[in-house]
């Protein structure tokens, strides 16, 4: 029998708190913000101490985590800082969709490829953003040739190279609320 803990939670489940499922997973939520500024630091930080350093317990630390990750408003992952990897080669690249294609199909396509890291919808100039990052020079123009140059859902593309990164950031902003 499955234990209480285990099911997933529903928009109108209500915790241990009283609150509406939905509610508990909110980002405009303080205590969830204050959550995931904890997280943000040491995605591996026990709920007890979490629940000590925000004078909660840790049962509602771990159901308020437990009800955004069930949203899809937070996922705890390992985040690496390409600065300080050794790729040596990478760029953001601005794509313009040909005539008769959609943006999300390019996407989709351009997403499978474990060189691309990055890609988004924008508006402006291009119609897609994609960030490479890829080993060496080598096989960064081997993505371009085969993947960007020459496919006829693409209409133009033009690569960015970074010269000085001055931030990089991934995080919730700290005066967030």
């Amino acid at each position: 029998m499955a234990r209480e803990s285990d099911k997933k939670p529903k928009s109108d489940q209500t915790t241990s708190t009283g609150l509406r499922q939905r509610e508990a997973a909110s980002l405009n939520d303080r205590l969830n913000q204050d959550i995931v500024r904890q997280l943000q630091k040491d995605g591996r930080t026990p709920f007890a101490e979490i629940a000590q350093n925000l004078n909660v317990s840790e049962g509602t630390i771990r159901n308020r985590v437990n009800a955004m990750k069930a949203s899809g408003s937070l996922r705890i992952i390992a985040v690496t800082d390409s600065g300080a990897s050794e790729y040596r080669t990478e760029a953001m690249v601005g794509i313009r969709i040909a005539a008769g294609h959609r943006p999300e199909d390019v996407a989709a396509r351009l997403s499978a490829l474990e060189e691309i890291v990055y890609v988004v919808w924008v508006s402006g100039n291009y119609d897609l953003l994609i960030e490479i990052v890829a080993d060496d020079r080598r096989t960064f123009l081997s993505m371009l040739s085969r993947h960007i140059y020459g496919q006829e859902d693409i209409g133009s593309a033009e690569v960015m190279t970074g010269l000085m990164n001055f931030k990089n950031q991934f995080l919730l902003k700290s005066n967030w609320g």
